[in-house]
C-alpha cells in the first residue's frame, strides 16, 4: 500500500468481547493491544539493519480521533479506547485464556489487529482499527462458546453502520501530520 502512495489506514476487524458492558455490535476504536500470537512475520527489518520502532501509542492518535468523533456524530455505539489482545487464531479461546485476558482488564479480542498495526508504524504509516464488537468470549460470564456462525450473522447485521462510519469518516482524512507515525523509523534506527 505503501508503495502505491497511501499513508493513513483503517483496519476494520470483528472483535470479541472481554468486557461484558459491551454490546453485540458496538464499535471499539483501541488505543492499545497484547500480542499472544507466534509465527507471524512482524517486521520488516529482520536484518542486517535493525531498528525498534516504540509500540507505546501503536494506533494512530489522529485517526482514532476521527473514528470515534464521526461514529458519535452518526449515533453509532462506539468505545473510545480499550485493549485488543491478539491470539493466533483460526481458533477460539479456551475458557481459561479468556478468564486470564478478562482478569487481565482487557476488553476485546480478536485475530487480526497484529501485528497489521506495527507493520504500518515500521513503514512511517498511520494506522488504526475499528473493532466491531461480534460475540462475547467463551468466558464472559456464561457465555456459550463462540461460534463461527454467530460472528457473521452480528457482522452482517452490523456491517451497514460500518460502512456508514467509513464513508462519513473517510473524506475527513487529511494529509498525514502525525509525528508519532510519520517519524518512527527516525527515532528507532541503532
Amino acid at each position: 500500500m505503501r508503495e502505491l502512495g497511501v499513508r493513513r489506514i483503517i483496519g476494520p476487524c470483528a472483535s470479541g468481547a472481554l468486557d461484558r458492558s459491551l454490546r453485540l455490535g458496538e464499535f471499539v476504536v483501541c488505543d492499545q493491544f497484547v500480542d499472544r500470537t507466534s509465527g507471524r512475520a512482524d517486521t520488516f527489518y529482520d536484518g542486517p539493519e535493525t531498528t525498534h520502532v516504540s509500540a507505546a501509542d501503536p494506533f494512530c492518535p489522529d485517526l482514532r480521533r476521527l473514528l470515534v468523533e464521526t461514529a458519535i456524530e452518526l449515533g453509532t455505539p462506539v468505545r473510545d479506547g480499550g485493549t485488543v489482545v491478539v491470539i493466533q487464531g483460526p481458533r477460539f479461546s479456551t475458557r481459561a485464556e479468556s478468564k486470564w485476558f478478562q482478569d487481565a482488564a482487557w476488553q476485546a479480542i480478536n485475530m487480526t489487529a497484529y501485528p497489521e498495526c506495527h507493520l504500518a508504524r515500521e513503514l512511517e504509516l498511520c494506522y488504526a482499527t475499528i473493532a466491531m464488537v461480534t460475540d462475547y468470549d467463551v468466558g464472559v460470564e456464561d457465555s456459550a462458546p463462540v461460534s463461527a456462525d454467530e460472528v457473521v450473522r452480528v457482522f452482517n447485521e452490523n456491517n451497514e453502520r460500518l460502512r456508514e462510519l467509513l464513508f462519513e469518516v473517510i473524506p475527513k482524512i487529511g494529509p498525514q501530520t502525525d509525528d508519532v507515525c510519520a517519524t518512527a523509523l527516525r527515532r528507532a534506527r541503532l
